[in-house]
Order: C-alpha cells, then sequence, then structure tokens
C-alpha cells in the first residue's frame, strides 16, 4: 500500500493510491497518517476498503511529509561502506546514532531553507522507514516484522554546525526544512528486501549520488534491533538509515547548496522528491 499526506502546509490530509494509479482522499475514512492511526491498525483498517470509491486527489496537489508528528526522528551516521571512505572516516564498529528534530521535517518538494550564518549546507538521499508496533530488546531475526513502511529522506546536513562547532552532530542536522520526507510511505510488504534498493540524488541535473542499500554496513534489519537496545521505538517513530557516496562534504574540493540549487532524489519504489534552496 502505498500512503501519502496532501494539502497546504499544517493542513495536509491522508491519502492512498489505489490499484490503477489513482491518488485517493482517505480523510473520511481516518484523520491522518500518525503515530495514533499507525498503532490502531492503519493497515488492517484499509484492507477491505474499495480505494476506488474515494474522491481523487487533485493533479497538481503539494505532497506533506508523509507522517505526520512522529514521536522520534532518529538517524544512523556512517552507514555505507563508501560514504566512509569518502569523507576518510573509519567504518563504525556499531551503528552511530543521532537525533534530528521532528520539527525539520517538510514535504517532499518543500523549499530547502539555508539556516543564517550556513555556508556547508550538503545533501544527503537516504532510505528512512517508520516503526510499526512498540519495539524493545528486539532480535535481529523479528527485527523487520516492526517495520510499518519505508519512505524517502533527505538528511540535509550543515557540515560547519555539525563538525566545526563542537559537542553532537544535531548542531547541523535539525535546522527547519532539513527532514524533508516522502512523497509516498509504502508499506512494508511491498518493500521484500530493503537490503536491494537502487538510490540516486541530484544536483542542478548532475547525478552527484547514485548507489544501493546493499553498501550499508548495518541493515535495517540490525538498526531496528540494536536501537531498539536503547531506545523504546513506538508506532510512527521515524528512522533514517545513512546516506551513500558522493555527497558535498566528500567531494574535492567540496561543495555545498547555495541559494537557487534544484536538489531531486529517489529510492525505487518509493517516489521522487524535488526541492529548491532558498
Amino acid at each position: 500500500m502505498k500512503l501519502f499526506r496532501f494539502g497546504p502546509v499544517g493542513a495536509e490530509k491522508p491519502g492512498v493510491v489505489d490499484r490503477n494509479g489513482t491518488h485517493r482522499d482517505l480523510s473520511a475514512v481516518i484523520a491522518d497518517i500518525d503515530p495514533a492511526t499507525i498503532a490502531a491498525g492503519l493497515e488492517s483498517r484499509l484492507a477491505n476498503l474499495d480505494l476506488t470509491t474515494l474522491p481523487e486527489v487533485p493533479k497538481g496537489t503539494r505532497f506533506g511529509p508523509c507522517i505526520a508528528q512522529p514521536g522520534n526522528f532518529l538517524a544512523i551516521g556512517l552507514n555505507y561502506v563508501e560514504h566512509a571512505k569518502e569523507t576518510n572516516a573509519p567504518l563504525p564498529e556499531e551503528p552511530i546514532l543521532f537525533n534530528k528534530a521532528p520539527s525539520c521535517i517538510v514535504g517532499p518538494d518543500d523549499d530547502i531553507v539555508l539556516p543564517r550564518g550556513s555556508e556547508k549546507t550538503d545533501w544527503e538521499v537516504e532510505l528512512a522507514f517508520v516503526i510499526g508496533k512498540r519495539a524493545h530488546y528486539v532480535s535481529e531475526a523479528d527485527a523487520l516484522s516492526y517495520v510499518f513502511g519505508y519512505c524517502v529522506c533527505n538528511d540535509v546536513s550543515e557540515r560547519a554546525f555539525q563538525l566545526e562547532r563542537g559537542g553532537q552532530w544535531v548542531k547541523g542536522k535539525c535546522a527547519p526544512s532539513f527532514g524533508p520526507i516522502g512523497p509516498y510511505l509504502v508499506t512494508a510488504e511491498e518493500i521484500p528486501d530493503p537490503q536491494k534498493l537502487p538510490l540516486w540524488l541530484e544536483v542542478n541535473g548532475e547525478r552527484v549520488q547514485n548507489s544501493d542499500t546493499s553498501d550499508m554496513i548495518f541493515s535495517i534489519r540490525t538498526i531496528v534491533s540494536y536501537v531498539s537496545q536503547f531506545v523504546v521505538l513506538m508506532p510512527g517513530d521515524l528512522i533514517t538509515t545513512g546516506t551513500p557516496p558522493g555527497v558535498g562534504l566528500g567531494m574535492k574540493p567540496e561543495r555545498y547548496l547555495k541559494r537557487g540549487d534544484t536538489v531531486r532524489l529517489s529510492v525505487e519504489g518509493l517516489g521522487t522528491q524535488t526541492q529548491r534552496v532558498v
């Protein structure tokens, strides 16, 4: 099932794509796509619904973030072999875990807003996933059963704030607009193997990231199990899983986003994002 949210900022409605590829309005059936509806069994509630009877969403309508107000927005750093190499970082022995603020989340085609004083805002195409049920001390064998669905995330990062200002990475990860997610939240049964997904990112039409999730150091299965040893994961929690090589920080010379740039990115089967830098 391919879910989405649509409409003006702050007034998004839930939607679903039917078997014919038509975008349908779900707002008469559920209030939103959020932690509460996921916890209440969103998938089973929609399983026997004839989606073709729902109103169509007008073409050109804005996509919002594919999930509303996740309780946690967690991220894994340096999780692709070739990305660690390009940044001259040793391969981590355990997943590097950090927070992104839920307040940084925006729609997949909303603008990236450069923070005040930014000189090193960077791009990162990532596969993200949403937790479907309470997860604590989960085994790797059972881990994927806790995933509700998958989406595209651009883990926008201000490298000077992240790496040159002391303290933790979150300083460079949490500015408003630094978490575009969507357009779709694709339920887990449609993604049989999340470790075989091509993903790419372009800046001004130039493809700078082009890889697939098989290059991950720590798989989705490992991430769910590992994080659940430290955090009680709840329905609707969002975790983004690291980026492949091709970021601006790894280029020689380094290259960063500037006003007027356009960023496009995609993970196979999960849709495409397009952002303008302002």
